[in-house]
């Protein structure tokens, strides 16, 4: 049974991670994984990511793979998930560009034309839904979309976007995420393409978003996988976990993307995720749980976290566990003390001297 203490969605914020008894992978029937910097990075898997997959595919769990980047085809996706040894089909994954695709279809007349500044995969999500892609914004488009179109997207398009963005065509995003994890480390995401576009015309227009977090990209995951106990997996604070939140289920946050701890430590309430792991071996086991000692620490496994002092602290907790800690677990317990400080007003806390000590 999945224990969810210190939960709260919408009222006060999360105050400590969640636990689980039993592991995730079968608390849940359907993983909803995001793919950079969670099962891949730069094109190559994440570390544990394709064993940690295949053993929860076969203890049952649906993997269905969600992600902002707009760039390529669910079958592109699915053949390089395949390739990299985590078996996918094309009706696995959901991508922002169905997600924005199906938004504008909702909007604007069949068969209009849309000014396309992306790549392949969002000309494939514009066709599905009966839209005609265009190229210039003198081609009289009844909208205009961006999407991530990868790091040769020639500066050109930007110019065409911005002519019929001052002109007061509808501007669409497919996502805002302004960075994209690679092989290389961090670079400009579709939101960076969002921004100059903006700054161009002005800042009198804003963009209809539809990856995550937003509502749109929620309903095209759940109209397409029909998940019914969907656990969302991934590295960012800003979109899955905020994603997760919006759409009301839980999530579990991996280290192996763009969040550090610091920045779990300080997440604002909306980023708070439901359980932390270090990589995808989270979804086979169970979650161990944070517990208030009496005293205003919070105690995980053994280790023990406390506030004091404008600064956070772990120590091992006394007793046979102590030489066998788990990192993660002062991770968690850390998280108690953080997050329940700063519901209290306390505010964000300094880690740095606690989050090395662990070693992380």
């Amino acid at each position: 049974m999945t224990v969810h203490d210190g939960q709260g969605r919408r009222g006060g914020g999360r105050t400590r991670p969640g636990a689980s008894a039993e592991p995730l992978s079968g608390a849940y029937d359907t993983a909803l994984l995001d793919l950079d910097g969670v099962v891949y990075a730069g094109g190559l898997a994440v570390p544990y990511a394709v064993e940690s997959l295949g053993a929860a595919r076969g203890g049952g769990m649906r993997l269905a793979y969600v992600t902002n980047n707009a760039l390529r085809t669910p079958e592109a996706v699915a053949e390089h998930l395949t390739e990299l040894g985590v078996p996918a089909e094309a009706g696995d994954v959901v991508t922002s560009a169905q997600a924005v695709a199906r938004l504008i279809a909702d909007e604007v007349p069949a068969g209009s034309r849309v000014l396309l500044i992306g790549g392949e995969g969002l000309a494939v999500a514009l066709r599905e839904r009966g839209l005609v892609p265009v190229e210039s914004a003198d081609d009289d488009p009844a909208a205009v979309v961006q999407g991530y179109g990868g790091p040769d997207l020639p500066w050109k398009r930007f110019a065409e976007a911005a002519y019929a963005v001052g002109r007061g065509v509808p501007w669409y995003a497919s996502n805002t995420d302004l960075t994209i994890p690679g092989a290389r480390g961090i670079g400009p995401g579709n939101g960076a393409a969002v921004e100059v576009v903006r700054i161009a015309t002005g800042g009198r227009f804003e963009p209809k978003v539809a990856g995550k977090p937003l509502p749109p990209m929620h309903r095209e995951t759940v109209l397409r996988t029909g998940a019914e106990r969907p656990l969302v997996v991934g590295d960012r604070l800003d979109t899955d976990i905020e994603g997760a939140f919006n759409g009301g289920v839980d999530s579990l946050l991996v280290l192996t993307g763009v969040t550090d701890v610091a920045q779990l430590l300080a997440a604002v309430p909306e980023h708070r995720p439901t359980y932390v792991a270090a990589d995808l071996r989270g979804l086979l086991v169970g979650q161990p749980e944070v517990v208030p000692d009496g005293d205003g620490g919070f105690v995980c496994g053994a280790w023990r976290a406390s506030a004091d002092g404008g600064a956070l602290a772990v120590v091992p907790v006394e007793g046979p566990a102590s030489g066998e800690a788990d990192p993660m677990d002062g991770v968690r317990a850390l998280c108690g003390a953080a997050w329940s400080a700063a519901e209290a007003g306390a505010g964000v806390l300094d880690g740095e001297k606690a989050v090395a000590r662990l070693g992380l």
